[in-house]
């Protein structure tokens, strides 16, 4: 059984930095889709970025330039480098991890908060 657990999350200042990492277990980590996703209070979950095995990254249009997906095969962790936060990016951010056959397992989310 695949198991991801987010860590990271806080509370920061407008302009500050956080970075995000999600330990996943029980999977071969070296060959899976990695993602971030967010949801805001009462908003739809949406993609953050993601990562695919190969190292290939995607972003949000609203991230881009500010926040970096990475991983680290040996550690079995994808990493989310956010930096220049603002207000709006405030919400629960999840971990994804898509596994062969196109199965998804999600961490429990952190909460990142960012004030004005």
């Amino acid at each position: 059984q695949v198991q991801l657990v987010e860590s990271g999350g806080g509370l920061v200042q407008a302009g500050g930095s956080l970075r995000l990492s999600c330990a996943s277990s029980g999977s071969i980590f070296s060959i899976a889709h990695m993602a971030w996703y967010r949801q805001a209070p009462g908003k739809q979950r949406e993609l953050v970025a993601g990562i695919t095995s190969g190292g290939g990254t995607n972003y949000a249009d609203s991230v881009k330039g500010r926040f970096t997906i990475s991983r680290d095969n040996a550690k079995n962790t994808v990493y989310l480098q956010m930096n220049s936060l603002k207000p709006e990016d405030t919400a629960v951010y999840y971990c994804r991890e898509t596994v062969l056959g196109g199965i998804n397992y999600w961490g429990q989310g952190t909460q990142v908060t960012v004030s004005s």
